[in-house]
């Protein structure tokens, strides 16, 4: 693998003491980040060499949160509240074959990689037909086609409607069939490597959908295998009344009693938190993915995100899945961020860099992965996106940091991840678009189409 060296750029490394060099450079060989400093880079022979004037590079954006299988059922439901939400489209989900996840799959992962991700969380939790290991397969080789790194959250629900959950019966799994394919996952994919381009987590759905077993016992599996867990809490003020009636507590007090707030988890929305869960959650190092245009989308309220931080909790963004936020396009997650967070305390309680910081850094805080990813630092990971900000959409924005996060969606002059670079000059270089494009739609439609089982 060539070397590639950056010139001429803004570089925004998003470390520790925050440094920016208005005309720096980055290099990456043998997939690892080497240099970052002012000015020019020292020749290396053989290397490709970019000039990034009028450019902006930060590190690679990380998604928290995705359900990349909705990627093939976008535009259903479209004014309806969670509940209702997810009770229209658990029939449809409960069709998918494995050509239908691996279209999904591969197209979400496109568009994510053009949007300047190249860290992915998926969250996958349906599972029919016991297809389980088929569906995870096809899974990892989307990830492995487009070339992003992959955190795959092996989801499963236990609790359907017969006991009082959500899901219809017929689609959840039994308690040791959950467990027993998501150790199987772990064991046969997950790669804990600092250069790990695929890592399998514990990720039992909800609250509402699981019940108490499954979560003490994924729990307990996550920590004899040493991997993560990951699951949804205090998306709506419906959650946190079922677990009230159901439990006798709330959302944040139920996870704690079967062992899930601690250092090695991370939660998907944490809308509805007081104080006191704040605190807990901040106290335990939890980390949460902050979904803020998928909260919109469903109107479930603003996740308070000034006061997670200020609690010690890391956050991170995610796009959560394309059926609740159908564009799923990263970059645009930065700008919503800074909005949601005005909403909530005005327009003082975020900037432009701090949003950048959560979709880079945080989110790799949030995965476990602060000292691999997440910023521009010699001896990390070589992930970089090199936003193009000379069009017309950015011209006159003076500081770039602001022209992205608070500008239009960039165009990337360079996405690599490991140093290979998967975008290039605004297109996609490990697969065809045109083709990901037919493949989706062709599921989309059949999954429509196809009558309920």
């Amino acid at each position: 693998m060539s070397a590639i060296v950056i010139e001429n750029s803004f570089v925004a490394a998003v470390d520790a003491a925050g440094t920016e060099y208005p005309a720096g450079h980055v290099v990456i060989e043998d997939g690892r980040i080497t240099e970052v400093g002012p000015g020019p880079a020292r020749h290396i022979e053989g290397a490709q060499r970019i000039d990034g004037t009028g450019c902006l590079a930060t590190p690679g954006l990380v998604n928290t949160h995705h359900h990349l299988y909705q990627w093939a059922t976008r535009g259903y439901a479209t004014d309806h509240t969670l509940f209702e939400w997810l009770v229209d489209l658990y029939p449809v989900w409960g069709r998918l074959r494995p050509d239908h996840v691996a279209a999904a799959n591969t197209a979400g992962l496109a568009w994510l990689a053009l949007s300047g991700c190249t860290t992915a969380a998926d969250h996958h939790y349906v599972y029919p037909g016991g297809q389980a290991a088929e569906l995870v397969d096809v899974q990892v080789a989307a990830a492995a086609r487009i070339g992003v790194r992959l955190q795959l959250a092996r989801g499963s629900m236990d609790r359907g409607v017969s006991d009082g959950g959500l899901p219809p019966d017929r689609i959840v799994e039994d308690l040791d069939a959950a467990l027993a394919a998501t150790a199987e996952a772990v064991d046969r994919h997950h790669d804990p490597a600092p250069e790990s381009m695929l890592r399998i987590s514990v990720a039992p759905c909800s609250p509402f959908s699981v019940s108490t077993e499954l979560l003490r016992e994924s729990a307990a599996l996550a920590r004899d295998k040493g991997v993560r867990l990951h699951t949804h809490l205090c998306e709506t003020v419906d959650e946190a009344e079922f677990c009230a009636e159901v439990h006798g507590c709330d959302p944040v007090e139920y996870m704690d009693r079967v062992g899930w707030i601690a250092g090695d988890a991370w939660l998907a929305h944490a809308v509805h938190l007081d104080d006191r869960a704040r605190a807990r959650l901040g106290a335990a190092g939890t980390g949460v993915a902050h979904c803020p245009s998928s909260n919109a989308r469903l109107g479930t309220g603003l996740a308070d995100v000034p006061g997670m931080l200020a609690a010690g909790i890391p956050v991170g963004l995610g796009v959560d899945g394309a059926a609740s936020q159908e564009a799923g396009h990263l970059g645009e997650e930065l700008r919503q961020a800074v909005y949601t967070a005005r909403q909530h305390h005005g327009p003082h309680a975020m900037d432009a860099r701090t949003a950048l910081r959560l979709a880079t850094i945080g989110g790799a805080q949030v995965l476990g992965r602060e000292t691999e990813i997440g910023s521009l630092e010699p001896g990390k990971q070589g992930d970089v996106a090199l936003w193009d900000l000379t069009g017309l959409g950015h011209a006159g924005i003076a500081d770039p940091v602001t022209a992205l996060v608070l500008g239009p969606a960039a165009p990337l002059r360079l996405l690599a991840v490991a140093g290979r670079a998967v975008v290039a000059d605004g297109e996609l270089r490990t697969a065809d678009t045109e083709t990901l494009a037919k493949d989706l739609a062709a599921a989309s439609a059949d999954l429509r189409e196809a009558p309920d089982a």
